[in-house]
């Protein structure tokens, strides 16, 4: 297991390390882990030999700080038994090009790096006749010279990269169901953050349908951070109460600016230090510069936007790939569509909307709705 990021914290790279090692452990402890080693520069985790490669090779692909990863069979750190277990190895195997990659971690070795590799790949030709390609090989075979090991694998497998979940802090992310809050949610663990997932919905007024779908959301972005808290927020009778008396342009940015302080007071509860939402600069009414300005002004805790610079395409295509797209693009009721104008305004401004708001309930409303909201737990791997 290797890693980039985190080898440049120089004196916190402990902490990192630690957290590093505690979400591997997380992500693997029902496959058969029997202990994890730090190495110079990787991690190695030793794992029962029935265990299912497969599966391993999955989990590791979502653990955060993972730059990139292998298989590998421990040896002595002998050349000589290197290379016998090497071509015991690719018995079996077919391949029509090949390279050596060989890494020397102990300086005392005999050979050097380019001499380990000329005189593996020379015995590696000799049993396969297939010819060395440096550049696109069909096999590449990965060896490691460590202080009392050696190890060799065949590929590199990338991992995600990033920090490992819970080294920058505790947020609170606004999921709505749809495309884009999943794949802030995932952009914000990839740096480091822990999230605690508010969920607002609409029933009675609306169906269970987007509840449904956030739970199923927060179970495949569990997979990242291992443990999840959602939140159901009610928010039907405080949009019904917005509708009743607030001006048709403006129910867009009451309805987010409500939404802000209730997942702030959330937050608080959670030891949060930082809300986290989907929005992206431009994509819709409520979305403009001005109207994000106004909205954020509503609570005192910075919000977080990491998809705010992305297109629709390109939030489309980290859907796809992080798994979340075809949950996210089932059909549903959510708050969003409910009792939305047809012309809301996208040039809010602040005084005239505290104006409002001077003379709604909105601190009832919002007790009202916390008082309801009810919450659930999510752990990965399933008990």
């Amino acid at each position: 297991m290797r890693y980039h990021e985190i080898a440049l914290k120089k004196n916190n790279r402990p902490y990192f390390m630690n957290l590093f090692r505690q979400n591997l452990a997380s992500a693997t402890r029902d496959l058969g882990l029997k202990g994890i080693k730090t190495l110079p520069g990787r991690l190695l985790l030793s794992f029962d030999e029935r265990s299912n490669s497969k599966e391993i090779r999955r989990r590791i692909e979502k653990v955060f700080g993972v730059a990139n990863f292998s298989f590998v069979e421990r040896t002595l750190p002998d050349l000589e038994t290197l290379q016998a277990r090497i071509l015991d190895s690719l018995d079996g195997k077919s391949f029509e090009s090949f390279r050596i990659t060989a890494k020397r971690g102990d300086k005392n070795f005999p050979l050097t790096s380019p001499e380990i590799n000329r005189v593996l790949g020379a015995a590696v030709q000799a049993k396969s006749a297939a010819r060395v390609d440096l550049d696109h090989p069909e096999l590449t075979v990965t060896v490691e010279i460590l202080p009392g090991a050696g190890f060799f694998g065949f590929d590199k497998l990338p991992g995600p990269g990033g920090l490992p979940v819970g080294c920058s802090g505790n947020t609170v992310s606004l999921i709505s169901g749809g495309i884009d809050s999943p794949v802030a949610a995932y952009r914000m663990m990839k740096r480091g953050c822990r999230l605690t997932f508010v969920h607002f919905h609409s029933v009675p007024y609306l169906d269970r349908t987007s509840q449904d779908k956030v739970r199923d959301l927060v179970k495949e972005l569990t997979q990242y951070q291992f443990s999840s808290r959602l939140y159901l927020v009610p928010f039907g009778d405080i949009q019904r109460q917005i509708v009743a008396s607030v001006p048709r342009p403006l129910r867009v940015v009451l309805y987010r600016r409500t939404m802000m302080r209730i997942a702030e007071l959330i937050a608080r509860k959670e030891g949060a230090g930082a809300l986290v939402t989907g929005e992206s600069l431009g994509q819709v009414a409520s979305q403009t510069l001005e109207n994000l300005a106004v909205i954020e002004q509503a609570a005192e805790l910075p919000i977080l936007r990491p998809l705010v610079g992305m297109d629709k395409q390109e939030i489309i295509d980290q859907a796809r790939k992080i798994g979340t797209f075809d949950i996210s693009t089932i059909p549903d009721q959510d708050c969003c569509q409910l009792f939305v104008p047809r012309h809301p305004t996208t040039r809010a401004n602040r005084v005239y909307v505290e104006r409002v708001e001077s003379r709604l309930e909105i601190a009832a409303w919002i007790a009202e709705g916390l008082e309801k909201t009810e919450t659930e737990e999510f752990r990965f791997p399933e008990p």
